[in-house]
């Protein structure tokens, strides 16, 4: 699958990394609204063409598929218009905020024929795949509270994850994957959110933390931000152990760790590069190989579940969400 990145962003050195280490990929362009920082993009990452405007990139014939690695307001917009252009689209975590954009976007990748994934890269990795085999297994006994944490202290005040009008914030950059490990762990949504946060002067949250109520009375935990130190873990806590991973997120050392009656048990995954993994089951899904690993409904609860916290932050109550 022949891809272009639209954009210049960081996170665009991952996908490149994945894409060199799977035969399922190929990143042949790159866009920017700069056309001389394109080409230097494209010189420093060794890509075959360089487009001096996003438009020109989707009217690329030789791509195949679009990376939208922009900053997380114009995830939607972008991909909506990569779509009707005729690209498969994977649009970097989390897809959006709002609960009607993922059903509009999802909807243009109907109507177009295309497959659209939100880029939760971590969720393709053997380690969470020996995660749910754990859970089902047994491991733990009966699932009763999901824990999550992912921070970082960010000191850059211009940083992009600090604006307001590009929907910056820790939940919308780090406490997504909380999120999504809970519900990857739970295998529903929601049933009922609370949320808090503290926000800076322009409204934007560098703290967050939200309580999550799933079916079968199981209960979920999680804190994120950017003005505390690095953490990242995953736990799942069940009436019999608990199953512990402390590097959840990237899989740089992959093990899950099976606590049981005062004894922890390591259990080794394979190891990935989660880049990969995502680019090469994308590649299956967009042939029509295998289902989407991860489709419209789960990208749809992930947007119901963000507007919901920060409804409930706003508000100061709990919000149910509709089933």
């Amino acid at each position: 699958m022949r891809w272009g990145l639209l954009s210049t962003a960081n996170i665009n050195r991952a996908i490149l990394e994945g894409a060199r280490r799977t035969d399922e990929a190929t990143v042949v362009a790159v866009a920017s609204r700069d056309r001389s920082r394109a080409e230097q993009y494209a010189r420093e990452h060794g890509l075959e063409r360089a487009h001096g405007s996003y438009e020109a990139l989707l009217e690329d014939p030789d791509v195949d598929a679009v990376y939208v690695s922009l900053p997380n307001s114009l995830h939607v917009p972008w991909s909506i218009r990569a779509l009707e252009a005729g690209k498969h689209v994977l649009c970097e975590k989390p897809l959006t905020r709002r609960a009607a954009e993922a059903e509009e976007a999802f909807a243009a990748a109907e109507q177009a024929g295309r497959l659209l994934a939100e880029a939760f890269m971590w969720r393709h990795h053997p380690q969470a795949r020996r995660l749910k085999a754990l859970l089902d297994e047994g491991r733990i006994g009966r699932l009763r509270l999901v824990r999550a944490t992912f921070s970082f202290p960010l000191k850059r005040d211009a940083d992009i994850r600090l604006a307001a009008d590009l929907d910056g914030g820790s939940l919308m950059d780090v406490g997504c994957y909380c999120l999504s490990g809970a519900r990857l762990i739970t295998g529903a949504e929601p049933e009922r959110v609370f949320g808090e946060q503290v926000l800076t002067p322009e409204g934007v949250d560098v703290a967050f933390s939200g309580t999550l109520r799933f079916p079968d009375d199981v209960l979920g935990q999680f804190d994120c931000g950017f003005a505390v130190s690095a953490r990242d873990e995953l736990e799942a806590v069940g009436d019999e152990g608990s199953l512990f991973l402390d590097d959840p997120w990237k899989g740089r050392a992959p093990v899950i760790e099976v606590r049981r009656d005062g004894d922890v048990e390591a259990v080794e995954s394979d190891a990935a590069d989660p880049y990969a993994c995502e680019l090469a089951d994308f590649a299956a899904a967009a042939r029509g190989d295998a289902p989407p690993r991860f489709g419209a409904a789960d990208a749809l609860g992930q947007a119901r579940a963000i507007e919901a916290l920060y409804a409930s932050a706003e508000a100061g109550r709990a919000v149910a969400l509709a089933s």
